[in-house]
């Protein structure tokens, strides 16, 4: 009788992976059984992406010590090909798709479907296509460009394409951080159907509510070192309970509330809009944000809470010296004046300050330092005749980088180097450098783990009590009621409440959040 195939499909043992200066991982351990939903949790830095960069040959073997053993036999990849051609696929957190190449041409690039003599068979792709969007429960045409679908519609792309490849293990790194709810959900049914199929997933998340729901077992990653293996099932009564392990291995300590506690103490009106209108960059006639009225006082965090293409962003961005929209209308007060905001500088003259939700694409430059992120939004500040005052820059930087807690030996480092934490808290130090009145946060804990998550919030509440007002835009309900005095509800571009935290519930928020009120029935109201 044949011998049976092994329980663990795969076995990492010992790896110690080291970079000029910094050893990310050392001596880490991981155990994946067949068939199962495998999750990994650690704080930004812990080494997390590494250890699957080890695993899918993206450093290949003989850059790291330790062995890799798939399915009973030692592993050496040398390139991702080959970790490919052994079923391990990777999907990395920032997407590898090409926006003008149509959705058949993304799925099968590099491994064409083609005909005698080389040329694609068109026919066989765009049919072999439809077949894997159909798996992943994508209706769209294969000929569709990557660049009409939303961010959800292109994980579910790369879902595909993984599966085009035999996978037998797949590996997902932040697949929900830029996904709402729904889509986060869809995504989380399609790996419980693979793991029916017999396909084993790895994923990397920091949404623990997610791990609780969906992981059979979790592997918790700290400094580089791999500290504890555990069953789901076994780790907790509850799903908070659970996640409050998680939290302990990630952190080494107990993390008794999520939210730093904050006495609130509203001042004066910092910021006022009042009919804030905004038409669609390109769709003429779209209205994506409809006569929207807030207000946000000094010592004071304001929420906007909305589902995805509620307008929340939109809102910031055309604030923000109209970054985003035409034909925009309306007025802004900053301490009961009127300013005029037409364009980026004058924004951040008038003390609005802008932290974007992508923040690698708009937040930092990646190539540069620090030191020259901080400055970027500031450099005013720092003109001596024309020219920049290096020394004053490198002085501002230190300390910047000392009291955020920034994680790095010097200013110096390239930005793109920093863990998603770092890069935030570098991000929120150039904004601050302005010394704005009032700060808009938009997603300022996506992608992040709970640990700097709370160092975040600490910020914001440093911020409120020297008097600043902010505005926090959030996907998540949770964060909002726990740093939040008050929040505003935004639905199909108009606000649908406002309400006071200690009166606030999920509940009762989502009910506003779907709320479709006709402009008619709006203005009867009022």
């Amino acid at each position: 009788m044949a011998d049976s195939a092994p329980t663990d499909i795969l076995e990492m043992r010992g790896i110690t992976k080291t970079f000029p200066g910094v050893k990310a991982l050392q001596d880490v351990n991981l155990t994946v059984r067949r068939g199962e939903i495998h999750a990994i949790c650690g704080e930004n830095g812990a080494g997390k992406s590494t250890l699957m960069k080890v695993l899918s040959g993206v450093y290949p073997h003989g850059s790291y010590e330790g062995d890799i053993v798939l399915d009973g036999e030692t592993a050496e990849f040398g390139t991702i090909n080959d970790s490919e051609a052994r079923g391990v696929v990777i999907i990395h957190q920032e997407l590898a798709l090409v926006p003008y190449l149509s959705i058949a041409e993304n799925i099968f690039l590099g491994n064409e479907r083609t005909r005698a003599g080389g040329a694609i068979d068109w026919n066989r792709t765009n049919a072999e296509a439809a077949a894997l969007l159909a798996r992943v429960g994508l209706s769209e045409s294969p000929t569709t460009p990557i660049s009409a679908l939303g961010v959800g519609k292109q994980q579910l792309v790369e879902i595909a394409k993984a599966i085009s490849k035999d996978v037998r293990l797949l590996i997902l790194d932040e697949p929900t951080a830029a996904l709402n709810d729904n889509d986060s959900e869809h995504l989380l049914g399609l790996l419980r159907q693979f793991k029916e199929q017999g396909i084993t997933s790895i994923m990397i998340s920091h949404k623990l509510a997610e791990i609780a729901e969906i992981a059979d077992r979790t592997t918790i990653i700290r400094d580089g070192r791999s500290i504890e293996t555990f069953d789901m099932a076994t780790a907790g009564a509850s799903s908070d309970a659970v996640q409050d392990r998680i939290i302990r291995g990630m952190v080494g300590r107990d993390l008794d509330n999520r939210y730093p506690d904050r006495v609130s103490h509203p001042g004066e009106e910092v910021l006022r809009i009042e009919d804030w209108t905004v038409y669609h960059p390109t769709q003429t006639g779209r209205v994506v944000v409809d006569k929207a009225h807030l207000n946000v006082r000094a010592g004071e965090v304001v929420g906007i809470a909305g589902l995805m293409g509620a307008g929340r962003t939109e809102l910031a961005m055309s604030l923000f010296g109209r970054s985003y929209g035409r034909d925009i209308t309306g007025q802004a007060y900053i301490h009961g004046k009127p300013v005029d905001v037409h364009n980026v500088p004058d924004a951040i003259r008038a003390g609005i300050a802008y932290v974007s939700e992508d923040r690698k694409q708009y937040g930092l430059n990646l190539i540069e330092d620090i030191r020259r992120n901080i400055s970027a939004a500031g450099l005013g500040k720092l003109s001596r005749n024309g020219f920049v005052d290096e020394n004053e820059e490198l002085k501002v930087a230190e300390e910047y980088r000392a009291s955020m807690n920034i994680r790095t030996p010097n200013v110096l480092v390239e930005v793109g180097k920093l863990s998603g934490g770092n890069q935030q808290k570098v991000v929120l130090s150039k904004w601050l450098y302005t010394a704005p009145e009032v700060l808009i946060l938009d997603e300022p804990t996506r992608g992040i783990d709970v640990g700097a998550k709370y160092e975040i919030y600490t910020i914001i509440n440093e911020l409120v009590a020297a008097g600043k007002a902010v505005l926090v835009i959030s996907s998540e309900l949770p964060e909002l009621l726990g740093i939040c005095d008050r929040i505003y509800t935004l639905a199909f571009g108009r606000i649908t409440g406002e309400v006071d935290v200690p009166s606030a519930t999920q509940e009762g928020l989502m009910a506003l959040m779907t709320q479709e009120t006709t402009r008619e029935t709006q203005e009867t109201k009022a």
